[in-house]
């Protein structure tokens, strides 16, 4: 009995973090629709509408995805040459981060 207890509580924490993750990605792909869509494929398939930015499907073999962390809190200068300049706050860039890191091939 002690043992289902132990279980139930193991499977309830797991599939806490589990949904805390999912809304994650949720709001970053939000983010990345309403700010990079225009410009960057940002899902699992697609070109982008402009050549030069990267799908960001394909982003981690241009950059490790964690290493985006500081660019995105420092404000991105860098990129395609139409790319505006931004800066997220902390929990957009975890959001945005969990978001390329489920769509990465």
């Amino acid at each position: 009995m002690k043992r289902l207890v132990l279980l139930g509580i193991a499977l309830a924490l797991g599939s806490s973090a589990v949904m805390a993750q999912s809304g994650r990605v949720q709001r970053g792909f939000t983010f990345a629709q309403t700010n990079c869509s225009q410009c960057h494929a940002i899902g699992r398939f697609g070109d982008s509408p402009i050549p030069e930015a990267p799908p960001f499907r394909t982003l981690h073999t241009l950059y490790p995805i964690e290493d985006l962390a500081e660019a995105f809190a420092e404000g991105i200068t860098t990129g395609h040459p139409s790319m505006p300049q931004f800066q997220l706050d902390p929990a957009q860039i975890n959001d945005l981060l969990a978001y390329l890191n489920s769509i990465q091939g």
